[in-house]
């Protein structure tokens, strides 16, 4: 017997090797996207708990919402994605941000 440990990896075919990489992929991925909500729900329960004090911290919040609601649009929907631009890009004027 060896203490080392063995390469399981090394011994599967092709075929099951895809399979387990595949597998590997969806866990890591499904971990990033719990991750990412966590993360979105802090946010969001800051931006509920704490009053903007300035028009660039209530755009920031604006800016927040609506580029969640950008990313639920159909890509057809190309009139609300302009607007949605144009006051972004009016915040970002009137901020003074670049």
């Amino acid at each position: 017997m060896t203490n080392e440990p063995l390469d399981l990896d090394r011994h599967r075919g092709m075929s099951a090797q895809k399979a387990v990489d595949l597998r590997r992929a969806l866990a890591e991925t499904e971990s990033h996207a719990r991750e990412l909500r966590e993360r979105q729900a802090v946010l969001e329960q800051h931006l509920l708990a704490n009053a903007a004090e300035s028009w660039p911290e209530a755009a920031a919040k604006a800016r927040y919402l609506l580029n969640i609601y950008a990313a639920s649009l159909a890509e057809q929907d190309t009139r609300h994605r302009e607007l949605i631009a144009a006051v972004l890009a009016d915040f970002s004027r009137l901020t003074g941000e670049s």
